[in-house]
């Protein structure tokens, strides 16, 4: 069984595992499956905007496609996000991903 089936089958069980969701567009990306991979990002987001991590590769996901404007926000999104838990380290990737961005 391939990962993505692998996944879908225990999402199966665990609708709402951001775990799982993560990953599953992770597979998505590695398969240069952009669409789907926004897809389970972004569902992902709306069900649990505290999940910092999707923000950084949406935002990566969002400047391949050419929606510049989209990753700046989704990187925003993310740096308050992770401001708001605390979370230093994904605050400090995901600004650094903003700057590049922003800076050209």
């Amino acid at each position: 069984m391939d990962r993505i089936a692998q996944l879908k089958a225990f999402l199966e069980d665990s609708p709402n595992d951001s775990f799982l969701q993560h990953a599953l567009a992770l597979e998505y990306i590695k398969l240069n499956d952009d669409a789907a991979a926004r897809g389970v990002f972004e569902a992902l987001l709306a069900r649990e905007p505290g999940y910092v991590g999707s923000y950084y590769h949406l935002g990566r996901l969002l400047e391949r496609t050419g929606e510049r404007d989209a990753a700046i926000a989704a990187y925003e999104k993310g740096m308050s996000v992770a401001r708001a838990a605390r979370d230093m380290h994904a605050y400090n990737e995901l600004q650094a991903a903003y700057e590049d961005l922003t800076d050209e």
